[in-house]
């Protein structure tokens, strides 16, 4: 444990900030999962799946978890399995 009262701070403020993203990450990836699973699997609702899971990357995106690039690249791979 640290000793400085900042570095304390920090400690405190990253644990709060990673309980916050957690759930959040963790949606994320299990959409994705969901959607490349389904289509893979040849399932009749990918093109509703897929706005779900693009949804899902726009708002991890917009809460700082995935950088804008990483969104698009993935957004990007995955509208391949629509077509």
């Amino acid at each position: 444990m640290p000793i400085i009262e900042s570095s304390i701070q920090r400690v405190r403020l990253t644990k709060k900030q990673h309980d916050r993203n957690e759930p959040q990450r963790s949606a994320y990836r299990t959409a994705v999962k969901r959607f490349v699973k389904a289509a893979k699997a040849g399932s009749d609702d990918t093109a509703e799946l897929y706005k779900q899971v693009s949804s899902t990357i726009d708002r991890a995106h917009s809460k700082g978890l995935i950088k804008k690039n990483k969104a698009s690249r993935q957004k990007s791979r995955l509208a391949k399995y629509v077509k």
